[in-house]
């Protein structure tokens, strides 16, 4: 230990004392200054990464030393268009399309003529994208109720006349009406 009381913050250089002292990989930082190069975002011992004598949370750790390309996402299911610019990462522009002349081209590489259309918003449905209800298919994001937009599943649709809705907002347009049919709990519906 130093003369002047504690080691040295990693970050600011001043002295760390014993009650804001944090300690990583052998080095004191102060409480406020143990946090991302980056993003500056707060770390524990459970969200820092170290490289050489710098701390970062660990998606900026992995956008700027992980793996790049394809396959190697940014976790979770998501989708990031950043490239690390912000770290900076250089890119190279990549080179230009060459599309191919080759009359026997494959099955997969054909356009698609034949593919599922969705009902409702009238566009391919590819399979990564595809939902099966009510004898058509349908991309994820409309597979929703058609009279209130609530997101359905198989269990949880009805289908009428080409459209999908949901149990309840069926039951209110098309089930049975008048005493003796209400939505639930003894109540009872009035229509006009």
């Amino acid at each position: 230990m130093p003369f002047g009381g504690g080691n040295k913050c990693g970050r600011c250089q001043k002295t760390v004392y014993f009650a804001e002292d944090v300690q990583c990989e052998g080095q004191s930082w102060h409480k406020s200054c143990f946090q991302c190069m980056v993003c500056h975002k707060s770390l524990d011992s459970t969200t820092v990464a170290v490289h050489v004598d710098e701390i970062y949370c660990k998606s900026c750790y992995g956008k700027k030393y992980g793996p790049k390309g394809y396959g190697f996402g940014g976790g979770a299911g998501t989708l990031s268009m950043d490239r690390g610019e912000g770290l900076g990462i250089k890119h190279e522009a990549p080179a230009a399309h060459q599309p191919t002349n080759n009359p026997n081209a494959s099955k997969f590489a054909k356009t698609a003529g034949g593919s599922d259309v969705c009902p409702r918003c009238g566009q391919t449905v590819y399979a990564a994208e595809k939902v099966i209800g009510g004898g058509n298919s349908w991309h994820k994001s409309c597979f929703r109720c058609a009279n209130c937009g609530k997101g359905l599943e198989s269990t949880t649709l009805a289908d009428k006349d080409g459209e999908i809705y949901c149990k309840a907002c069926y039951g209110k347009n098309f089930g049975p009406k008048g005493f003796g049919f209400g939505q639930g709990a003894g109540a009872l519906a009035y229509s006009q």
